[in-house]
């Protein structure tokens, strides 16, 4: 897989970097997706490998483009980076938590992908990995579920968000099948990030999550597309 490219963004720590070094290790030049140059800089440099920097913030227009713009081919791409800024419920949110968590969790996700649409197109077997949350099933927020409380209505803003992106991993997995794409989502699980308070008190291994995210960033022709898969690769409900 020497010739064979792969872009993550958010890559610069967490879940992401793990996703970046994984592919590394799997041979891919890996494109470090990250809006903070010093902090690409140094993931790139931890990885090692073919990695290399790209400067992209997923909610500014200019900076999509171009990052679009020094990509020729791309393989994989892994839309990871993500965020919650609230754990509050709808009843005590405002319209900007909403809007600041979907820019980047939704928006961000259409703007990237549409982007580089054009590099993945000039791959041969391309595959687009969307990192959602258990949290945004709806079937996990109605029946009881290890990972989290059903019922509380906590964090609706990014629950709703990683809902929406689930519908989005769906119908870009429709639109795209014709052309050999693999469309995924995938649930990480609880994982020691910084992503929230929460996270960061948790001790689940990044490294577990990222092995799913590239089992399917290497899924061969004939495996699934539109499907939602937990970190231990078994399907997660809608």
């Amino acid at each position: 897989m020497n010739d064979c490219t792969a872009l993550v963004t958010g890559a610069n720590k967490g879940i992401g970097r793990q996703i970046a070094r994984l592919l590394a290790a799997e041979g891919f030049g890996v494109y470090v997706g990250s809006r903070d140059a010093g902090r690409g800089r140094q993931a790139v440099e931890e990885i090692g490998g073919a990695a290399r920097l790209l400067l992209l913030d997923v909610t500014d227009p200019d900076s999509i483009a171009a990052a679009a713009e020094e990509v020729d081919r791309l393989d994989v791409l892994v839309n990871n980076a993500g965020i919650s800024p609230s754990l509050a419920p709808a009843t005590a949110s405002g319209t900007d938590d909403f809007r600041r968590t979907y820019e980047t969790n939704v928006f961000g996700v259409v703007a990237v992908t549409n982007a580089f649409l054009p590099a993945l197109r000039r791959a041969p077997h391309p595959r687009i990995v969307n990192v959602s949350s258990g949290t945004g099933s709806l079937a996990w927020s109605t029946h009881p579920n290890p990972q989290f409380t059903p019922g509380s209505g906590g964090a609706a803003a990014y629950r709703s968000s990683k809902a929406a992106l689930n519908a989005l991993t769906v119908l870009y997995a429709q639109t795209l099948a014709e052309e050999g794409f693999k469309v995924n989502a995938l649930a990480p699980g609880l994982r020691a990030t910084d992503l929230n308070p929460r996270a960061a008190a948790a001790g689940g291994d990044p490294v577990e999550a990222a092995r799913e995210a590239v089992r399917l960033a290497l899924l061969p022709d004939d495996g699934p597309t539109g499907g939602f898969f937990s970190w231990d690769g078994t399907p997660v409900p809608w």
